[in-house]
């Protein structure tokens, strides 16, 4: 899927990546936008002469992808993910890339002051939610759920189980047990692309979820499970202990607890902010 994405009146190509789960942007579209140059391959052509280090990458990082031309056909143009296109503006001298450059080193500078103190990750995460619009009630539910996650990747790194491809393993299973559907199906149901799943749950919804993953956790310490098998039996057993709830629900109320609801449903409107007593209330 190809859109375009207008930055201060030039346009910019973009294609989804479907098996990354990530936006892939035009090179050239972006170095055009950011440099007002009326010919931004060859200013990328020169780009990459005069600095050979920036060559190197993005001759290794940086895929040929079809997309759309002025004319109307399709052609291979060099593209870059978010992170690939924001080392290619670090080399660009223009004001307009000083806001990505200034953006880089507040994240960085935030990424220690969490290393520091933890803690600073969990006020940061509050602060973000409230300014999406979520309430009170949701946030307290998706820390507790990013808690109760972490416990879980804990006890899996304690059984021996990789990180990376085996977790997503695991995670399907889990999510495949209580809720009918792997997370990519489930994410598709929703209309998500590259969005976190939970950051579009209901609170119904992350709760069955830390009811899952929590007994998933429960019962991997009492078993000591060895083998990888033995993990994946355990992963299915404590998503159907949430999948019966779940069942037990819909049954007792008449509605389905999985729905195509997500975040635009779920956040307030910024606007709708009270003020009382010299305090805002989301």
């Amino acid at each position: 899927m190809t859109n375009i994405t207008p930055f201060e009146g030039r346009k910019i190509r973009t294609v989804w990546d479907e098996a990354r789960e990530t936006w892939l942007f035009s090179v050239v579209d972006a170095v055009g936008a950011l440099t007002n140059s009326p010919n931004p391959a060859d200013y990328l052509k020169k780009m990459r002469k005069r600095d050979t280090l920036l060559g190197s990458y993005i001759g290794t990082n940086c895929p040929q992808v079809e997309m759309p031309t002025a004319s109307g056909k399709t052609r291979k143009i060099l593209a870059a993910d978010t992170g690939q296109l924001l080392r290619i503006i670090q080399s660009i001298p223009s004001p307009k890339a000083e806001p990505f450059k200034l953006w880089l080193a507040m994240v960085g500078r935030e990424r220690i002051d969490e290393t520091i103190d933890p803690e600073l990750t969990i006020d940061r995460a509050l602060e973000t939610y409230l300014r999406k619009g979520y309430s009170r009630e949701w946030i307290n539910q998706r820390l507790q759920a990013i808690q109760v996650r972490k416990e879980l990747t804990d006890e899996w790194s304690d059984r021996s189980v990789k990180e990376g491809a085996e977790y997503a393993i695991l995670t399907d299973e889990i999510m495949r047990a209580w809720a009918g559907m792997t997370s990519r199906q489930y994410k598709n149901f929703k209309g998500l692309k590259k969005e976190n799943l939970r950051d579009n749950m209901s609170t119904l919804e992350l709760v069955l979820n830390m009811l899952a993953e929590a007994t998933t956790t429960e019962i991997s310490k009492a078993k000591e499970p060895e083998t990888f098998e033995d993990n994946r039996r355990i992963a299915q057993e404590g998503g159907s202990v949430a999948g019966e709830a779940r069942r037990n629900i819909e049954q007792r109320s008449g509605r389905p607890v999985i729905t195509q609801k997500n975040a635009v449903d779920f956040t307030k409107v910024l606007g709708t902010i009270i003020e009382t007593d010299g305090k805002k209330e989301k």
